[in-house]
Parts: C-alpha cells; structure tokens; sequence
C-alpha cells in the first residue's frame, strides 16, 4: 500500500486504548508517531535522544478498531545541522480474518 520498506513499529492494540466511541483514541496513534519518528531519526543518526518540535497536520481518515494491527512506516525526509524530518505513515490490517489494509493517517 505505501512504498516505505519495514515499520518503525507494529503493534496491535487493546481494548484499554478505546475512546468512548469504541474506536482507538486518536492520542494513542499520536504518541506510537512520536515514537515511530524517533526510531528511525535514531535509526538514520545514531544519536539516542530526541525532541518532537512539532507535527505538521494530522488527519484521520480511518478509525482503528481493537485487535487491528496497526503498522508505523517512518521515512526521513531530510536531515539539517540541528534537527531532522521524518515522515510517518500508519495503517491498519483489520483483524477480521480479511487482511485488509487501509491508511489511517499520515504525520
């Protein structure tokens, strides 16, 4: 579905990451970017630690439901003296035995 190789991360998550919808709350996929962001800034530098300055537009255009497994593609997109850019994509493999993936967002 993307053209990003291997995930920062791949999780599936629990019924304890619901919001009163039932769906996964927005703020659990959020900080999984944060961290997706900071392997592959280490991944590509080497350095341990990190600071998230900012993430750029978040939109959601797929709920994630408990028990999909849920991939973190990251991809630095460029890399300056003091700071370091990286794209992160998420989707979800729908964990009703369809295998099927869809883009939940972007970061």
């Amino acid at each position: 579905m993307n053209s990003y190789r291997d995930p920062a991360i791949r999780i599936t998550l629990l019924p304890r990451d619901t919001n009163s919808q039932g769906t996964i709350f927005g703020g659990i996929i959020l900080s999984y970017i944060d961290i997706a962001g900071a392997v592959e800034a280490h991944r590509r530098t080497g350095i341990e630690r990190f600071v998230t300055v900012a993430m750029r537009e978040v939109i959601f255009h797929k709920p994630v439901f408990v028990g999909d497994l849920v991939s973190f593609y990251a991809k630095t997109e460029r890399i300056g003296s003091t700071s370091i850019t990286v794209r992160v994509v998420v989707e979800a493999e729908r964990h009703a035995g369809t295998a099927e993936r869809v883009k939940v967002t972007e970061a």
